[in-house]
């Protein structure tokens, strides 16, 4: 009965310590996080810009009306 509590306890240490990041891996995540956030934001920015720069016979002709272009530029730029 001990062995079978000393197994559970061992496999419970194993797994515990093979989550933990170290300040390298977070600071490597951050970085990362910041610049697909800088990316997407330029996404978005270019998209605006492109979509605000056409005239309204183009929009037309695009399906498009002005009001939908900041949601046009989430999608290009977030995906959703």
């Amino acid at each position: 009965m001990d062995e079978k509590k000393a197994e559970a306890e061992m496999a419970y240490q194993n797994t515990s310590h093979a989550a933990s990041f170290g300040i390298m891996d977070r600071i490597t995540a951050m970085v990362k996080s910041v610049k697909d956030s800088m990316h997407r934001r330029r996404v978005y920015n270019q998209t605006v810009s492109e979509l605000s720069n056409l005239s309204q016979r183009e929009l037309t002709d695009l399906g498009i009306s002005r009001s939908m272009i900041s949601q046009i530029a989430i999608e290009a730029s977030y995906g959703n």
